[in-house]
Order: structure tokens, then sequence, then C-alpha cells
């Protein structure tokens, strides 16, 4: 066990000003991105008094079917689950989550800043990837043991339509 613990004052990526808030996670079946052959849940992840432009979630929902039939996006056969995540007033992530290789989680992740760019873009990234915030992780963390149930259920169409049914809102 490490005793000496003097290197901890330099280790942090917080800045000192910085004051952490909650956020809600809404699940919003109806927005749903169903595809013939993939099928992915839609989450929004907010501050509380927050709402995010119809227009805007329309858009995110268009874009990711374009991405799937231009063949940008390939998740044929697959289920899983979009995080739409409202940065402060404008700035928007879409994370594509779906379920590869038994028990793998696999992402994709754009991006839209409404004041600036017409459409969502892919997040290019470099050597060591920002994955999720925290606020994300509570949809993350429900989808993880909602597709554990599913491993261990008998994985039929039954199986599947529970998994599609099970969501979470909460604060985060």
């Amino acid at each position: 066990m490490t005793t000496n613990l003097t290197h901890l004052a330099k280790l942090t990526s917080v800045e000192d000003g910085y004051r952490h808030y909650p956020k809600e996670v809404v699940a919003l079946p109806d927005h749903d991105v169903v595809l013939p052959d993939s099928h992915l849940k839609w989450y929004e992840v907010r501050k509380a008094e927050a709402t995010v432009d119809p227009a805007v979630r329309t858009q995110g929902e268009e874009f990711l079917r374009a991405e799937v039939a231009s063949g940008d996006l390939a998740i044929s056969g697959e289920l899983g689950f979009v995080v739409h995540h409202l940065c402060g007033e404008s700035f928007h992530f879409l994370i594509v989550c779906t379920w590869r290789n038994n028990n793998e989680m696999w992402l994709t992740v754009y991006y839209r800043e409404v004041t600036q760019h017409e459409s969502f873009q892919r997040l290019e990234q470099g050597t060591h990837l920002q994955v999720i915030c925290v606020w994300e992780m509570g949809a993350v963390l429900h989808e993880r043991q909602a597709w554990s149930r599913f491993l261990y259920s008998d994985r039929d169409d039954e199986a599947k339509a529970a998994y599609l049914a099970d969501r979470f809102n909460g604060t985060v």
C-alpha cells in the first residue's frame, strides 16, 4: 500500500472555481431511433430547468438516420441507446452506444454548437479518449445493468422488448 501521498496535491483536472451541480436524465421512448435492423433508445441529459429545442432533437434524430443510411454509422443488427446531452445553452452531444461482441459497449460521438454549426458533426478523437461525463454516466450505468439482464435472459424477442422498455429517469 502506498503511504507517501505527497504527490496528490499536484493531481487534479478540476479547476478551482468549478462547482458541480445536478442534471436530469430523461428517457424519451417516443424519440427512439427505430430502423428496420437496429433500435436505439433515446435519453436526454440536461439541467432540470432546461429544455432541448424540439427542432434540434428532431435534427439529431434525422442526422443519425442519415448517418446509418450512408453507412457512416454502421449499426446494422444492433441494439443500443443515444445520450443527447445539452451542455449549457446551445452545445449538444449525441453519444451513440451499441452493444457488440456479446458484452461490449461501442460508441460514436457527434456534437453541435447551435450558434456555429448547421448540423451535427462526428467528434474525431485522439489517443487518450474522452468517453462520457459524470452526468451521461447515469444513463450508461443503467444501460449496463439493463444489458446484463438481457444477457442473462433467453435473448428472444420478448427479452429484446424488455430491454427496450428498461429505461432510466432521474437526477444525476
